[in-house]
C-alpha cells in the first residue's frame, strides 16, 4: 500500500510557499497552508525592530499565534513534510501551534525549511515536545532544490 503524504507549510513572504509547492509536487503530495488568523503585515515580519510581532514571538516561548485553519483529514496522511522559512535558528512558534492542534500519534514528519542564511539547528528538539507520539525523520533545507533532487530527498526519508 502506498503511503499518503502531506506537504504542510507556513510561509511568511512566498519562499517557503514556493519550495513546499515544488516537494509536493515531487513527492506526488498533497499541500496544505499553515495560515495565521491574522495575517503577518511587512511591519509585523520587521526582525530588526524589536517590537515586531515576530520579534515579540519569538522571544516567548510558550507564543503561540492562532492558526485560520486545521487539516481536517489528517488521519488519511502517513507522512508530513513541515516546512517553514527558518526566524532565529528556528521554526517560527506558529509552527508550535500547527502541530499542538492536531494529532500526530505514528505519523512521520519530515521537516524542511527555507532560510537567508542559518540551517535548521535545534528546530527538531524544539518542536518535538509539540507532537511527542509523532515518529520524527530529522529534515533539509531547500532553498533552491530542484524537482529531482527533491524526489531523491523524498525517496531517501520514506
Amino acid at each position: 500500500m502506498m503511503s499518503k503524504i502531506l506537504v504542510a507549510y507556513f510561509s511568511a513572504s512566498g519562499m517557503t510557499k514556493r519550495a513546499a509547492s515544488l516537494l509536493a509536487k515531487a513527492a506526488d503530495a498533497d499541500l496544505f497552508e499553515i495560515q495565521p488568523k491574522t495575517p503577518y503585515t511587512n511591519a509585523d515580519l520587521d526582525w530588526t525592530n524589536k517590537k515586531s510581532r515576530s520579534s515579540l514571538e519569538m522571544n516567548a516561548p510558550d507564543s503561540r499565534p492562532e492558526i485560520k485553519n486545521r487539516v481536517e483529514n489528517l488521519s488519511d496522511y502517513d507522512t508530513v513534510f513541515l516546512g517553514f522559512p527558518v526566524w532565529w535558528y528556528t521554526a517560527p512558534t506558529i509552527v508550535k501551534t500547527f502541530l499542538e492542534a492536531h494529532d500526530f500519534s505514528g505519523k512521520q514528519i519530515v521537516l524542511f525549511a527555507t532560510s537567508g542564511g542559518s540551517g535548521l539547528g535545534k528546530t527538531e528538539s524544539v518542536l518535538r515536545p509539540c507532537a511527542p507520539n509523532a515518529v520524527w525523520k530529522g529534515g533539509k533545507l531547500i532553498n533552491g532544490a530542484s524537482e529531482s533532487a527533491l524526489k531523491s530527498w523524498v525517496e531517501s526519508v520514506l
